[in-house]
C-alpha cells in the first residue's frame, strides 16, 4: 500500500504548500524530509490579484457549487504536484460537500479539463464552478449562461474557437510542466455555506491520508485532536498461552501420545503438547505456515513435521526435526527442494530412524529420502500421482517405501545408486482410494479404502505381493488403522462414526465395535492412551475437531472441544475474562481463557457475535439472516428474529445497550430497540445501503455508525435521520466506542507499513483496540497478528508480531483487563489465547 507524501497542510495557523510534493521537512533540519520555505497564507494571497502570482508559487481561485451557489470557497493551487487532475476535482468536491465531483467550468461555461488550461488558457479567470454530473445543467452558472456545445470547447482539446476574454492567454507561450497542481483547502472562515450541523473544515493540523487498497485509492481525514504519534514498538510482546480445538476437519494421522503422557497434535502452524493431568500446554512454534503432516521418531523423543509453502522465501515448504523435551529445532531440510507443501513424512524403523521421507505437494508429487542428521538427500523420484494420501517405510526394510492414495498403492525400492524401482500393487487405472496402511508383525501389508474394505497383502515365494484376504469393515471410508501389540487391529470409520476391533490371529474376526455420537463427528485418527499396554484405552481425534478418550467397552468422553467448521464469530465479555465463539457448525461456545464453560447448538451458521453491555445476553448473527439471542449464563436460546434474507456479517450494541445495529451482506444496517438487559428486541428501521458490510462501530454518544465494506470503503451513517452521512470530513472528529473497522486515519499505518515484508499485498482483515486506547491489534489475510501503539498513523510505526496461521485471521479481540487477547482463524476453525507480556 502507498500513501502519497504530504504536499500541503497547516502549521501554527499558517498554510504551507510543499514544492516538488516532498512533504513536511524536519523542523530541525534533520530526518527524512528537507526544510520547506514558508508560503503565503490563504488570507495573504487572497488580498493579492491572482494574476500577480508567479506560476511556480501557485494561484488562488474561487470554486462554487454549481447546484448551490451559497456553497463556495477560495483555494490555493500548488503547481508542482504529481496528483492527477481528476483527484483534485474530487478533493475540491469534498470541500464543497459534493460527492463525486467530475467537471469544472468557467463562468462562461467553458469546461476545464487539465492543469495546462488553468495555467495558460484560463490564467485570468479566478472563479470556477464544480459539477458532479456528466453535463452542466442549464442555469447552473446563473441566468442567461448556457453551457457551450462540444464545438465550442477549448482549443487545447478540440481546436474550437476561444472566447475573447481568453485571447491574451492563448497567445502566451505554453510552458511544459512535469507535474500538476494540488488543492490547498481554505480555513473554515473562508467557506461560505448555507447551514450545517457540523463544520465542514476546521483548522486542519494534518493533511488527509491516502492509501491504495486493491488498486483503489481511499482518502481518510484527520481529526482536529488525537493522541500524540509514537512510532516506537509497543512495550508488550505476544506470547501464545493456549490453543483450543484440534485439526481433524481436513488433516490425517495427527494424534500421538508421548512418553511423558502428553498428547501431541497440531493446529494451524502450531504443534501442541497437552498435559491433561497438569492442565497445561506447551507449544512448538518453529513453523511459519500451516503444518500439513507430522510423524514421531521411533525414539519418541523427536518429531518431524512438514509445512505448506507461503508467499516469501522465509516461508518455503520444508521439514523440521525438533525435540519434544526442549522444543528446540534440531534440523531443517527441504528449503528450495520442496514445492508447494509436504504431503507426508515418515521415519525409517530398522536403522533407528536415521532416514526420513517426504512427499512434495507439487504437480509431480516428488518422493524424497533424506539422512536428516547430515541433511543429505539420498534420492528422489517423481511419483506423478495426483492423489497421494500418505507414505511410509516398510518396518522390515529401510529401502522399501510405500505410497498410497487415489487409485494408487505402490512400492518403491531405493537402490544403492539412489534410483527407485516401482512396483504397482494396485494396477492403474483403479477407482480404489487407499486411505491408510498398517503392517502385521511378519511384514504383511494391511490397507483400508474409501469403500470401507480392509485388504491384507502377503508375499509369495517369488517376492510378489498378492491379496490374502479382503472384507468389508465399515460403511464407506475408513480413516485409520491401528495394530495393537497383542494382535488386535482397530479401524475407524469417517462416515459411519464407528470404531471396530478385529482379531488378526483369528482371521480378522470382529471382536466388538462402538459408534460415536453425531455431535462428535467421524473418526479421523486413533492412538492408544498408553502405548505398549493392552488395556484397550484409546484417544480418538474426530472430523469435527474434537478429541475423545475411552475404550470399546465404555463410553467416550470429550477431552478437547473445537468448532467443527469455519469459525468467524468472536465476542469478548464487557467486564470479565470470558469470550464467546460461533461457527458454521451451528454451535456457540462460551470460554473462560482455557476452560470451556458451555456449548449450545443454535440451528444456524453463526458468523457474528456481540455481548450486551451488561454481559447477560449474547446476540448472534447467522448466515441466513437470523438474529439469535442467547442467555450468556447457560447458553439457552431466548429469542430468534428473522432480520433479512442476507448474512448478518456484523452486530454491535451501542454503549448504553438500548440499541443494536446489524450490518448485512445486502449493504443495509438494521436497527433494533433493546430492553430487558438485552433480551427484548423491537425493530426500529433500517438504513439502506448498497455495498456488503463487514465491520461496525458505534460513536460514543450513539448518534452515528461507521462501517467497512467488503471493498474496504469507510462509510458513515446517521442513526437519527436514518440516512448515510455523505461527507467524510464532517465525521472526522467523531469519537468511536470501538475500532472494529479496518480502515481509517488513525490506523492507516497498519496498511502501508514500511517494515512489512511485502506491504503492497497486505490486507488487514480484523482490528481491535484496547479499552485505554493505547494499543491496537491487527490481523491480516496472510495470517500475521501484529500489535501496534495507538494511534497508528504513519508507515514508520513499529510493531511486534506473531504468525501461526496460513490463511486469513478472521477476528481478534482484547479480553477484559487488556492482559489477554483471542484470535480465530476462519476456515481452519482454530482458536488461540495470547498473553501480553513485558519485553
Amino acid at each position: 500500500m502507498y500513501i502519497k507524501p504530504a504536499s500541503y497542510g497547516k502549521k501554527n495557523g499558517v498554510w504551507y504548500a510543499s514544492p516538488g510534493n516532498q512533504g513536511w521537512g524536519n523542523a530541525g533540519g534533520g530526518g527524512g524530509g528537507s526544510r520547506l520555505s514558508r508560503k503565503p497564507s490563504v488570507t495573504e494571497v487572497d488580498n493579492m490579484p491572482s494574476g500577480s502570482l508567479k506560476p511556480s508559487a501557485g494561484r488562488v481561485i474561487r470554486i462554487i457549487n454549481s447546484h448551490d451557489h451559497s456553497v463556495q470557497c477560495r483555494v490555493l493551487l500548488n503547481l508542482r504536484t504529481s496528483q492527477p487532475f481528476e483527484e483534485v476535482l474530487e478533493d475540491l468536491g469534498q470541500v464543497l460537500k459534493m460527492i463525486g465531483a467530475k467537471k469544472m467550468y468557467t463562468s462562461h461555461g467553458q469546461e476545464v479539463r487539465s492543469f495546462s488550461q488553468l495555467r495558460n488558457e484560463f490564467a485570468e479567470v479566478d472563479t470556477f464552478y464544480l459539477s458532479n454530473t456528466p453535463t452542466l445543467p442549464v442555469g447552473a452558472l446563473g441566468p442567461g449562461v448556457i453551457p457551450p456545445s462540444p464545438a465550442r470547447r477549448s482549443r487545447s482539446r478540440l481546436g474550437g474557437s476561444v472566447p475573447d476574454d481568453l485571447s491574451k492567454t492563448t497567445a502566451r507561450q505554453r510552458a511544459r510542466s512535469k507535474s500538476r497542481p494540488r488543492v490547498l483547502y481554505a480555513p473554515e472562515n473562508e467557506l461560505v455555506r448555507a447551514s450545517s450541523d457540523y463544520p465542514l473544515l476546521d483548522a486542519m493540523k494534518e493533511e488527509p491520508t491516502r492509501i491504495t487498497i486493491r488498486g483503489l485509492r481511499r482518502t481518510f481525514y484527520p481529526p482536529q485532536h488525537h493522541p500524540p504519534i509514537d512510532n516506537a514498538p509497543p512495550d508488550k510482546k505476544l506470547s501464545l498461552f493456549w490453543v483450543h480445538g484440534y485439526r481433524g476437519i481436513d488433516s490425517k494421522r495427527n494424534l500421538w501420545v508421548l512418553p511423558s503422557g502428553e498428547l501431541l497434535y497440531y493446529v494451524a502452524a502450531v504443534a501442541i503438547l497437552y498435559d491433561r493431568e497438569e492442565e497445561a500446554q506447551r507449544h512448538y512454534t518453529g513453523h511459519t505456515e500451516d503444518i500439513m503432516c507430522m510423524e514421531v521418531h521411533p525414539s519418541r523423543e523427536l518429531v518431524g513435521s512438514g509445512q505448506r509453502a507461503g508467499r516469501d522465501r522465509k516461508s518455503q515448504a520444508h521439514v523440521r526435526i525438533w525435540s519434544t523435551e526442549s522444543l528446540q529445532t534440531l534440523y531443517v531440510f527441504g528449503m528450495g527442494e520442496l514445492d508447494s507443501g509436504v504431503l507426508a513424512v515418515a521415519f525409517s524403523q530398522l536403522n533407528g530412524g536415521s532416514y526420513i521421507l517426504a512427499v512434495d505437494a507439487g504437480r509431480e508429487s516428488i518422493l524424497s529420502v533424506w539422512q536428516w542428521q547430515w541433511g543429505h538427500l539420498l534420492g528422489k523420484v517423481a511419483t506423478l500421482q495426483e492423489g497421494i494420501w500418505g507414505a511410509t517405510f516398510h518396518p522390515l526394510d529401510d529401502n522399501l517405501l510405500i505410497t498410497h492414495g487415489k487409485g494408487h498403492l505402490a512400492f518403491w525400492h531405493r537402490r544403492k545408486d539412489g534410483f527407485f524401482e516401482k512396483t504397482d500393487i494396485i494396477k492403474p487405472p483403479s477407482k480404489t482410494f487407499v486411505t491408510c496402511v498398517q503392517f502385521e508383525p511378519d511384514g504383511d501389508v494391511i490397507t483400508a479404502d474409501s469403500d470401507g474394505f480392509i485388504t491384507i497383502y502377503s508375499v509369495d515365494a517369488d517376492g510378489a505381493y498378492f491379496v490374502r484376504m479382503e472384507f468389508e469393515a465399515h460403511n464407506k471410508a475408513i480413516s485409520c488403522l491401528v495394530m495393537l501389540s497383542e494382535g488386535t487391529l482397530i479401524s475407524g470409520g469417517e462416515k459411519d462414526r464407528k470404531i471396530a476391533a478385529w482379531d488378526s490371529l483369528q482371521n480378522y474376526r470382529r471382536i466388538t465395535d462402538i459408534k460415536l455420537p453425531e455431535s462428535a463427528g467421524g473418526v479421523r485418527t486413533i492412538y492408544p492412551q498408553r502405548p505398549g499396554r493392552n488395556d484397550g484405552n484409546i484417544y480418538v481425534g474426530t472430523t469435527r475437531n474434537n478429541i475423545l478418550e475411552g475404550s470399546l467397552q465404555r463410553r467416550f468422553n470429550q477431552v478437547i472441544f473445537g468448532h467443527g467448521k469455519q469459525l468467524w464469530a468472536l465476542a469478548a465479555h464487557p467486564d470479565d475474562e470470558v469470550f464467546a465463539t460461533g461457527g458454521h457448525d451451528k454451535y456457540v461456545a462460551l470460554w473462560r481463557r482455557h476452560k470451556l464453560i458451555w456449548t449450545s447448538s443454535v440451528g444456524y451458521e453463526i458468523i457474528s457475535l456481540a455481548f450486551h453491555p451488561y454481559g447477560a445476553a449474547l446476540a448472534a448473527g447467522s448466515s441466513e439472516g437470523h438474529l439469535v439471542v442467547i442467555n450468556a449464563e447457560n447458553g439457552a436460546t431466548m429469542l430468534t428474529i428473522r432480520v433479512c434474507g442476507s448474512p448478518l456479517n456484523c452486530v454491535e450494541f451501542n454503549q448504553v445497550g438500548d440499541m443494536i445495529a446489524i450490518g448485512s451482506q445486502n449493504g443495509s444496517i438494521y436497527l433494533f430497540r433493546v430492553s430487558r438487559d438485552g433480551f427484548s428486541f423491537k425493530k426500529i428501521n433500517k438504513i439502506r445501503g448498497s455495498q456488503p458490510l463487514t465491520h461496525l462501530d458505534w460513536s460514543s454518544e450513539g448518534n452515528f455508525l461507521q462501517s467497512t465494506t467488503i471493498d474496504f470503503d469507510l462509510l458513515f451513517w446517521d442513526v437519527k435521520s436514518l440516512s448515510p452521512e455523505k461527507s467524510p470530513i464532517a465525521m472526522k472528529d467523531v469519537k468511536w466506542m470501538t475500532q472494529n473497522s479496518t480502515v481509517g486515519f488513525l490506523i492507516a499505518g497498519m496498511w502501508n507499513n514500511r517494515y512489512y515484508a511485502s506491504p503492497a499485498n497486505t490486507i488487514v482483515s480484523t482490528t481491535s483496540r484496547n479499552v485505554v486506547q493505547d494499543l491496537i491489534l491487527s490481523g491480516d489475510t496472510d495470517g500475521y497478528l501484529r500489535l501496534f501503539r495507538y494511534p497508528c498513523i504513519t508507515p514508520r510505526a513499529e510493531f511486534t508480531e506473531a504468525k501461526v496461521y496460513s490463511g486469513t485471521l478472521a477476528c481478534v479481540k482484547f479480553l477484559h483487563g487488556n492482559h489477554s487477547l483471542v484470535t480465530v482463524g476462519g476456515t481452519d476453525a482454530s482458536l488461540m489465547i495470547w498473553e501480553l507480556t513485558e519485553e
